[in-house]
């Protein structure tokens, strides 16, 4: 995330939400959630970091009965610390808790549990191995998505699926430090790699990676490679042209477009008929042929 977005317009669609949330990573948050629900796997759901409520929303419509879903931002208040606060001032200044919560009641009926607070509170609000899924989209800067990182891996259950903002970005090399220090130090074994996300667990990532590039090899709009590095196999996974969001419920608010009325037919002119030439208006083929020619060759002149 790098500029600040307008905030000012109440979404219809998913797509009208201010964020930075392609088609590939709904229809990856997509896949991941819907896997673990037809395998009744049970367990809570993290953001940190929602800005204007694009993903959260997402997230939201995934949360099955019992399960909780909490969201924690600063929405504008106090960071931490000055580092955190320059880089809030330049790329959240138009987040404020009304607009998030606006955002996702005009798609959901109640709100999650919001916390606005610095992700550190995360450990102390959420209860150890009780999650199923963790998006870590809140600061980049290293130190915070280290504890970050830290925090998902005490929250999540086995087999829970964190996934990792802006992870290769050139703006965000905190994060990118962060992340694959985890993948090397702290256990972390990647699933998949999109443009910006990185989906990982500290579980065994093999049978959901097999499943993943199944359906993946499927798309004819989206691009896949894998590589091995560092005892790791990384599935990398990119949008191609066309690729479409999967579909998502409209918002309370959404007014379907009216229908295009058709053009109004061009009715051209009617074609000026030729005057009559001199001759015939005077009946000059009621003349005699000799007399006829003679008037002709007069006109003719």
């Amino acid at each position: 995330m790098a500029t600040a977005q307008a905030t000012d317009k109440i979404p219809g669609e998913l797509k009208d939400v201010p964020g930075w949330f392609p088609p590939l990573d709904q229809i990856l948050f997509t896949w991941f959630l819907e896997r673990q629900e037809t395998r009744g796997f049970q367990g809570d759901l993290v953001e940190l970091g929602a800005y204007l409520g694009k993903s959260a929303i997402l997230l939201g419509h995934h949360r099955q009965a019992g399960e909780e879903f909490t969201v924690c931002d600063l929405f504008g208040g106090e960071a931490p610390d000055g580092a955190n606060r320059a880089e809030t001032a330049k790329s959240y200044s138009s987040l404020t808790r009304q607009a998030f919560e606006r955002n996702y009641l005009s798609f959901h009926d109640a709100l999650p549990r919001v916390l606005e607070a610095p992700t550190s509170v995360i450990a102390q609000e959420v209860s150890p191995d009780s999650c199923r899924f963790v998006h870590i989209d809140a600061s980049h800067l290293y130190e915070h998505v280290h504890d970050d990182i830290g925090a998902a891996r005490d929250l999540l259950l086995p087999d829970g699926i964190v996934v990792l903002d802006d992870f290769r970005s050139e703006h965000t090399p905190g994060v990118s430090v962060a992340t694959w220090e985890a993948v090397l130090n702290r256990g972390l074994r990647p699933i998949c790699l999109s443009t910006q996300k990185l989906y990982g667990t500290w579980g065994d990532p093999e049978p959901v990676q097999e499943e993943l590039l199944a359906m993946l090899r499927e798309r004819a709009d989206c691009g896949l490679s894998v590589q091995e590095a560092a005892g790791h196999c990384l599935v990398r996974t990119r949008a191609q042209k066309g690729m479409q969001p999967p579909p998502f419920p409209h918002s309370r608010h959404y007014t379907a477009a009216e229908p295009q009325k058709p053009p109004t037919p061009v009715v051209s002119a009617p074609t000026p008929r030729r005057p009559r030439s001199r001759a015939r208006r005077i009946g000059v083929d009621l003349l005699p042929p000799i007399v006829t020619r003679a008037i002709r060759r007069t006109l003719a002149n």
